[in-house]
């Protein structure tokens, strides 16, 4: 494994339970390319544009289409959060703002842990 993939909080877990096998099985397959292979397509991974370190996982379903928000810790370690299924070409402001959020969240209690 090249890089570890963790979740923060259970943002992910909630929209993960919710969706059927087929999209289950097609966000594996992204996680475990993301997991597994040095150099992942910016098909299935993007920084997005004017944000500092947050990138987007990219997933396709059929015509479904879902974005999971993650960062990097460190460069080995992908933190998962917030995700949805995208309606528009636009990615929803209040998507990125809340990802945003959850990122300064996650090294402010890690901060606080050390």
């Amino acid at each position: 494994m090249i890089r570890q993939i963790l979740f923060y909080g259970n943002y992910f877990k909630k929209f993960y339970d919710h969706q059927n096998e087929k999209t289950k099985e097609k966000i594996d397959f992204v996680l475990n390319l993301i997991a597994n292979v040095e150099m992942v397509p910016e098909k299935f991974l993007k920084h997005l544009e004017g944000t500092e370190g947050l990138y987007e996982i990219r997933v396709k379903s059929g015509s479904n289409i879902f974005r999971v928000f993650c960062f990097f810790d460190g460069g080995r370690l992908v933190i998962l959060l917030n995700a949805f299924q995208k309606k528009s070409e636009k990615t929803p402001k209040k998507e990125i703002v809340l990802a945003e959020k959850m990122k300064k969240q996650y090294f402010l209690e890690k901060s606080k842990g050390e």
